[in-house]
């Protein structure tokens, strides 16, 4: 337990102050990253300008990561076993989720005069709409879902995705790669809820769908039995990773448009190594044996949530933008196309925390 404590602590400190160091290395004012709500949600950013060159490099090194995983996945089709599986019916409250769903689509791509004073906030209703339909259709596929099993657990997750999204906007000071539109009427308190409600949705969202992925035994067939890499737990070397992940964070702030990915790879480095130095299994724990399940249901559940988040968000009133070093081209909705690989290990940092709360409050 001593060890435990100390691994968290460690891995929240390092998080939190590395891109302050980075600030106070690079001659920056550190008060420029303090303040909150951060100030940079209003600007546009200006940054290194579109390069084929970079821009290709990026997409086949993303090919070159996720290609294998769906090669193996379609070369196991032929083989895979279905096994008897009971299903439900599709709950009645389900349908209420459909009805959130498609009113509050309807109100954020509209603009009708009367619901004008709340056109902003058109966001938070389209999720608490898709997490009930993703548990209920969990719930169709396996009788299970975590509204009628694990409520607390999903209240818990609430809380803490607020907090957990708003570490991102902290980051986004290092790297300024999204901006919010039409929210200067708002005062800085009013923004803070007018975001904090709708990023509680988003471990929610991301736990949701994933266990909805899992009830299609298809969809990651294969990997349980795939490309082991043995990976040498001890606590010495996940302490030095951590200072590395540390660095990348701290780096970022001077090197912006070079290091602009660290935001989403410096913490996942951060946060595995505490599960290591704490002597815990983690999501990747199973890869030493070849089994890639986890990894991948994750990465592509936080994707699909990405797919759902970008297209409500493309014709909001109020909504957000990108701008990332060298590949601002080949959008799909206001996505970059490289973009759209941020959200695999995002996918990873969300089974973390989900699975430490799951741990925190003894669920199985």
């Amino acid at each position: 337990m001593h060890m435990r404590v100390i691994a968290v602590f460690t891995a929240i400190i390092l998080l939190i102050l590395a891109p302050l160091a980075g600030a106070y290395l690079a001659d920056y004012p550190i008060g420029d990253y303090l303040h909150f709500p951060p100030l940079n949600i209003y600007l546009e950013p200006d940054h290194a300008h579109f390069s084929g060159l970079v821009f290709t490099l990026i997409m086949l090194a993303i090919l070159a990561v996720i290609v294998p995983f769906f090669a193996r996945v379609l070369s196991s089709q032929k083989i895979y076993r279905k096994t008897s599986e009971r299903r439900y019916k599709f709950p009645a409250w389900g349908w209420l989720g459909v009805l959130i769903i498609l009113s509050g689509w309807v109100l954020a791509w509209s603009r009708f005069s009367w619901f004008s004073p709340w056109q902003t906030h058109t966001f938070t209703p389209l999720w608490v709409g898709y997490v009930i339909l993703m548990n209920a259709l969990t719930f169709m596929r396996s009788g299970r879902s975590l509204i009628t099993h694990s409520p607390v657990y999903l209240l818990v997750l609430l809380i803490i995705s607020a907090v957990f999204w708003w570490y991102f906007e902290y980051l986004n000071q290092l790297v300024e790669n999204w901006y919010y539109v039409n929210v200067d009427h708002l005062t800085p308190r009013d923004f803070f809820w007018y975001a904090t409600i709708p990023f509680a949705t988003v471990l929610p969202a991301v736990m949701s769908t994933k266990e909805f992925l899992e009830t299609f035994g298809r969809f990651s067939a294969g990997l349980d039995n795939f490309v082991s890499i043995r990976i040498p737990y001890h606590r010495s070397l996940s302490v030095a990773l951590m200072f590395i992940g540390a660095a990348g964070l701290a780096f970022t702030v001077k090197w912006t448009d070079y290091l602009f990915y660290m935001l989403w790879l410096a913490p996942l480095i951060i946060m595995l190594s505490a599960f290591v130095m704490a002597g815990k299994p983690s999501i990747i724990s199973g890869v030493a044996h070849g089994n890639w399940k986890q990894p991948f249901l994750w990465g592509m559940a936080a994707l699909l949530c990405g797919f759902f988040w970008e297209m409500w968000n493309f014709y909001s009133f109020t909504q957000w933008k990108y701008a990332i070093p060298y590949v601002e081209r080949f959008y799909i909705f206001e996505m970059p196309l490289p973009g759209y690989a941020g959200y695999l290990p995002f996918g990873l940092k969300c089974a973390l925390l989900c699975n430490l709360i799951k741990d925190i409050l003894k669920l199985r």
